[in-house]
């Protein structure tokens, strides 16, 4: 089974980046009314969110309920409120990500009742922007396309999608050792995603049941300054 990218859902996605990055543009352009509010320390940096490997079941290595996450984060300062970026994500699901703590999270998690007949790879290139509220307070909204690979338990691909994942993140920078280079930005975010392409059976009826956004996720980014 093959599913396919409708061409208005990906000219709807293609303009929401047009502006996006429009905006990004109008921030880089702006001339600064200060030397002070342009005057950063560090123009570039580079981050990844710590996440746990291990199976949240067994305390170990299960490739069942493994995400196999990989996220990096390249950034520049504009000035010392606003920050640009890259977001380069590849993830693996195992289950819907619409079902809340509330919803009984980590029982489902036991009793596997709301495991996908096998895997979805998703994996994209996005943009985000940072913005310093006080001090070390700050607002990111990050917007990422992902294109999807469904797999069954034995690895066999049966087909491919499109989703647009977005999430809103509140957090507090610090920054520490020499130079200030070295810094950890604990945050919670809330994501939710739209534009999402029909998935093969078994997958849909799965994901039509839940949401389609997750609420109050607590992260930790690590990162250095260049």
């Amino acid at each position: 089974m093959k599913n396919s990218i409708e061409p208005r859902m990906l000219g709807k996605f293609l303009l929401i980046l047009v502006l996006t990055s429009s905006t990004f543009g109008a921030f880089a352009q702006k001339k600064p009314t200060s030397g002070k509010e342009t005057e950063v320390a560090h123009k570039y940096s580079v981050s990844l969110p710590y996440f746990i490997i291990t199976d949240p079941i067994e305390g170990g290595w299960n490739d069942r309920t493994s995400t196999q996450m990989i996220e990096l984060h390249v950034k520049r300062n504009l000035d010392n409120k606003n920050i640009i970026g890259l977001k380069l994500a590849s993830w693996r699901l195992f289950q819907p990500m619409g079902i809340l703590w509330w919803d009984g999270l980590l029982d489902k998690l036991e009793t596997e009742s709301e495991f996908y007949p096998g895997h979805v790879r998703e994996s994209g290139i996005g943009i985000t922007y940072q913005r310093m509220l006080w001090k070390g307070l700050f607002a990111t909204i990050e917007v990422l396309p992902q294109f999807q690979t469904y797999m069954d338990l034995d690895g066999n691909k049966l087909g491919n999608g499109f989703k647009v994942y977005n999430s809103f993140h509140v957090g507090y920078h610090f920054e520490f050792g020499k130079k200030k280079r070295f810094f950890i930005e604990p945050q919670v975010h809330s994501q939710f995603w739209a534009f999402e392409t029909k998935a093969p059976e078994g997958f849909k009826e799965l994901d039509d049941k839940w949401r389609n956004y997750f609420l109050l996720e607590p992260n930790i980014y690590i990162g250095i300054n260049f």
